[in-house]
């Protein structure tokens, strides 16, 4: 379990490898650097490149403070990864085990976790940057995938210690 805490910890806290470059129209996925939201992931549509190291944004499901348009903002490209690949064959084969690594979708953005357990048709997960544990239904869950090296990577499942079917 130390093993896996510190390789969850590593994933939630990582910078996102700058191996492609984005264009203005792209869609992709922010990563939150702020206290309270790191290891959380937002949707948004580059708006322009501003130098090698940053874009600007507009984010789809975060809005202003006053809440009268999608929020924009200037990112550095270390937060900047493309929009995962769908997963609906993936999920619908393979049902969530006891530590899958997972993103859920809630409060507007994907947050980074892993199966802790379930009940009836509810996913627990725990999310090592705030220690919640909060049960989900399936389809607000994906299985969580690295960009690395210019591609999505599916990171291996852990030992089936648990069947939660």
């Amino acid at each position: 379990m130390a093993m896996m805490s510190k390789a969850i910890k590593s994933i939630a806290f990582k910078k996102q490898q700058t191996t492609k470059v984005f264009r203005k129209g792209d869609e992709v996925e922010v990563a939150s650097q702020e206290y309270g939201f790191i290891g959380s992931y937002y949707t948004a549509t580059i708006i322009s490149s501003l130098g090698d190291c940053h874009y600007k944004v507009k984010y789809k499901t975060l809005l202003t403070d006053d809440e009268s348009a999608p929020l924009e903002d200037v990112v550095t490209a270390a937060e900047v990864r493309p929009v995962q690949p769908h997963q609906h064959e993936i999920m619908t084969e393979n049902n969530f085990r006891m530590y899958d690594m997972v993103d859920v979708f809630a409060n507007d953005g994907w947050w980074f976790g892993f199966i802790s357990g379930k009940i009836g048709q509810e996913y627990y997960v725990y999310f090592p940057t705030t220690a919640d544990n909060i049960a989900y239904p399936a389809d607000v869950l994906r299985f969580h995938q690295e960009w690395s090296n210019g591609k999505w990577i599916t990171l291996p499942r852990q030992e089936r210690i648990f069947d939660l079917h």
